[in-house]
């Protein structure tokens, strides 16, 4: 078991990339808090992993664009599971949506920068003091090859992927010395919900049908697929784990080959 006896945080946990990391870890042994801001959606996972994996599980509401609420939250997790608080963060929560740059709306813009980035900084903020003062700690933020690249009709949500990778590395940078890594995933397309909002984005700008718009989704990857929550699950649980301790201010893709650097 890789992570047992550890804690780990994970956002966004109530579907998709989060559920997928969240069975991933609890599997591997570890204490699993979970939030997201759908309820249900989170409480059914976290009984899920407990009556699977026999593993704990706590979960909770916290949109992480509000400090007070991550405060809470990470409150609340020491509570359920002792001081020590988390050994390990996933940073997945997000928010992505498409608007084309001359139509991008001041609220648009900063709902992007306060989910995917700020919300990003204030869980990072929660956890890196207690890691540090154990002297292990990992941090794992779910970017996007958004945050690489860019694309027609999403340059808020690029840029704040952008913003995720830089602020990974800076922090990667500040923590090497003292047995904490901080590291990035960056998806492409993945089997979610989330693609298959892009999908219905796709269909109502350009009038093609919903498999059309998928398959030119699929096309962008030199594999001709989407990738599965499990293949980024797999990757959080490296970087996650021991094995990948030597492994730290990274933006590692998960992609089939779209993007090469």
């Amino acid at each position: 078991m890789r992570l047992a006896g550890r804690t780990a945080v994970i956002t966004g946990a109530g579907r998709g990339i989060g559920r997928a990391i969240a069975r991933s870890f609890a599997q591997e042994g570890a204490r699993v808090a979970l939030c997201s801001r759908t309820a249900g959606e989170v409480e059914r996972v976290a009984e899920e992993v407990r009556r699977e994996f026999r593993a704990e599980a706590m979960h909770g509401v916290c949109d992480v664009s509000e400090p007070a609420g991550v405060a809470e939250f990470f409150l609340s997790v020491s509570k359920a599971f002792g001081q020590r608080g988390a050994d390990i963060l996933v940073n997945n929560a997000g928010v992505a949506e498409s608007s084309k740059f001359v139509e991008t709306d001041n609220e648009f813009w900063e709902r992007h920068l306060a989910v995917n980035l700020s919300g990003t900084f204030y869980c990072m903020r929660a956890v890196l003091p207690g890691m540090l003062a154990r002297g292990w700690g990992r941090v794992i933020n779910v970017a996007s090859i958004a945050g690489k690249t860019g694309a027609p009709y999403i340059a808020a949500y690029s840029a704040s992927k952008h913003g995720v990778l830089g602020l990974t590395r800076s922090a990667a940078m500040e923590v090497a010395s003292r047995g904490v890594t901080v590291n990035a995933v960056c998806p492409g397309y993945v089997d979610t919900e989330m693609t298959a909002q892009a999908v219905r984005g796709i269909t109502a700008r350009t009038g093609r049908s919903g498999e059309e718009a998928l398959e030119a989704l699929k096309r962008m990857s030199p594999q001709n697929r989407l990738v599965t929550p499990e293949e980024v699950a797999a990757v959080a649980l490296l970087l996650a784990s021991e094995d990948g301790r030597g492994i730290n201010g990274q933006a590692v893709n998960v992609d089939g080959g779209s993007v090469l650097f």
